[in-house]
């Protein structure tokens, strides 16, 4: 166990920042060896990430908005998604849907985000850095 601990942080250390939730797949073998690998953070944790947000809503709905991502970001997002085992064979379109649907299950919607929203966040940073 230890070694697979070594291991694991060695490889992961210089792509994952400490904290990001990855998913591994073990295999054990008899003479006691191991190999492993190290798929990328779930979407959920990309989208939080992206958007700033430390939980997506408990309960989403479509009249109450818990935050914004760019479609840039859905891009970007897809782009990593894209390089796991399981997505390589899928057209990027159809991962950046699914992106989507799963930003809509955490209460955020996909477009730009208005200016209003950008001038307050820009007002708090300023204001949390005087104190």
């Amino acid at each position: 166990m230890a070694e697979f601990c070594k291991i694991f942080n060695e490889r992961t250390e210089p792509i994952y920042e400490r904290d990001t939730p990855l998913s591994v797949t073990l295999h054990a073998k008899s003479d006691r060896s191991f190999d492993f690998d190290v798929k990328n953070p779930p979407t959920s944790y990309l989208i939080r990430q992206a958007v700033g947000l430390e939980k997506g809503a408990t309960l989403p709905s479509p009249s109450t908005v818990h935050g914004y991502i760019a479609p840039e970001a859905i891009y970007e997002i897809a782009k990593i998604r894209q390089t796991d085992d399981l997505m390589w064979h899928l057209p990027l379109e159809s991962i950046a849907r699914s992106v989507i649907g799963t930003a809509k299950s955490m209460g955020i919607q996909v477009r730009e985000v208005p200016e209003e929203k950008e001038k307050e966040k820009e007002e708090d940073e300023s204001s949390d850095s005087e104190k």
